[in-house]
């Protein structure tokens, strides 16, 4: 089992993003159980700006209020979401595309407030389930799941995708995480991407405050999975960054 999670740039780049479904396309042929889990930030960026509502983020997180909230579940559950369902669906591959709402497939609870500042509609991702997934998987159907998540007496949760791609490898007890990104890897001083990072040096790099934008949650995501199971962690398009447990 293989748990895919597609972010950045690589969802508005229709070239870039045709080369990641072929490759995950073949690999499914060759019989690798395979589920993608998906961002789409950018995406939510330009349909707030049609709709002039202002993009309000504090320490990396989107400030999801009353008014953005609609906009980040239509945007992320229906046009990202049907979008790689359709293309996938074109080179031959069944795919169908859920939120991580349907069937409990991802709950959290409200992020507390941070520094101070209210987020409004964002969660911490608090469990899993792969019970709708194996359904899927077991009926020969590739799952695309978006990260909107179950929140409290029937609310819909902004969460962080990658955050929520980690615990469904988890739930799933998948061998490989894997982040396809607009980044390489994990950049050291000189521009070069290191090849292997283990879960302490990850964990020195965040605290040390060397990581920041989105490679924070993707490391932060990486040592989760790993320390619940996932035994090979991958962040880059072509090889990357493996993070490793030791």
């Amino acid at each position: 089992m293989n748990v895919i999670k597609l972010g950045g740039s690589l969802l508005d780049d229709q070239r870039r993003r045709d080369g990641a479904l072929l490759t995950i396309a073949a690999a499914w042929r060759n019989g690798e159980r395979i589920v993608l889990v998906h961002g789409g930030g950018k995406h939510v960026d330009a349909q707030l700006a049609r709709l002039g509502i202002p993009k309000r983020t504090h320490a990396g997180l989107r400030i999801t209020d009353d008014e953005t909230l609609p906009v980040v579940v239509s945007v992320l559950a229906g046009t990202v979401n049907k979008m790689l369902v359709s293309e996938l669906t074109a080179i031959g591959i069944p795919a169908a595309g859920i939120s991580g709402a349907d069937a409990g497939t991802l709950t959290a609870t409200r992020h507390e407030l941070l520094d101070g500042i209210d987020l409004g509609h964002v969660g911490r991702v608090s469990n899993a389930s792969g019970a709708l997934i194996h359904a899927m998987l077991d009926r020969g159907i590739m799952p695309v799941i978006s990260s909107v998540a179950q929140g409290p007496e029937g609310s819909l949760l902004n969460v962080n995708a990658d955050t929520a791609a980690a615990a469904i490898a988890v739930a799933l007890e998948a061998q490989s995480l894997q982040f396809i990104t607009d980044v390489a890897g994990l950049l050291d001083a000189e521009g070069n991407v290191v090849p292997r990072l283990t879960a302490v040096d990850a964990l020195a790099l965040i605290e040390k405050g060397l990581v920041s934008g989105g490679m924070r949650p993707k490391l932060l995501a990486a040592v989760d999975a790993l320390q619940s199971g996932v035994r090979s962690i991958a962040i880059g398009e072509a090889g990357g960054t493996h993070v490793v447990a030791a």
